[in-house]
């Protein structure tokens, strides 16, 4: 996949989070289908965090400094030590959406870029550009998945006692 296709699934995504956030209801957005799964605010507050802090940050440290580490980044502990539980739902998926508008605007405004540029990682090695884009659009379909997840066990655990296996299997 080129980078103008992955730019528009990025800004495609956007909507989609929107819509996927939209409508929440009050008892939804701390509850967790499991202790060691996220909310839906858990999950808002981290794509937040990671669209400002991680992919753009780092596929611009990949392209325009070269060599300079790129700074530490702690997705699941940031869960805890930044408090997601605490944030405001409506406050952080604004947040996180109008971050995603800037970063679908620096990337539309990108020019003449080496996509093959790469980073040397102590763990995960050598670490494209190109590769840190796909892997941004990768992330969206992880969270994407996570939040339907998330959506149906909470329909089903509302739900119960009925079975919700007439629509099909999950």
């Amino acid at each position: 996949m080129n980078p103008s296709e992955i730019f528009e699934r990025l800004d495609n995504n956007g909507t989609l989070f929107k819509d996927l956030f939209h409508g929440v209801s009050t008892d939804q957005i701390h509850w967790r289908p499991e202790d060691n799964k996220w909310s839906i605010l858990e999950i808002a507050s981290h794509l937040l965090d990671e669209e400002k802090e991680d992919f753009r940050q780092r596929i611009d440290f990949t392209l325009y400094k070269p060599g300079e580490p790129w700074p530490p980044i702690d997705p699941e502990g940031w869960v805890e030590t930044r408090k997601y539980s605490e944030n405001n739902f409506m406050e952080t998926v604004a947040s996180f959406l109008d971050e995603r508008d800037k970063s679908i605007t620096w990337l539309n405004n990108l020019r003449g870029v080496d996509w093959e540029k790469s980073y040397l990682h102590p763990t995960a090695g050598k670490v494209s550009a190109k590769q840190l884009l796909a892997n941004w659009l990768a992330h969206d379909y992880l969270h994407i998945r996570q939040i339907t997840a998330t959506n149906y066990a909470y329909l089903l655990f509302k739900s119960s006692p009925l079975k919700l296996d007439y629509a099909g299997n999950w």
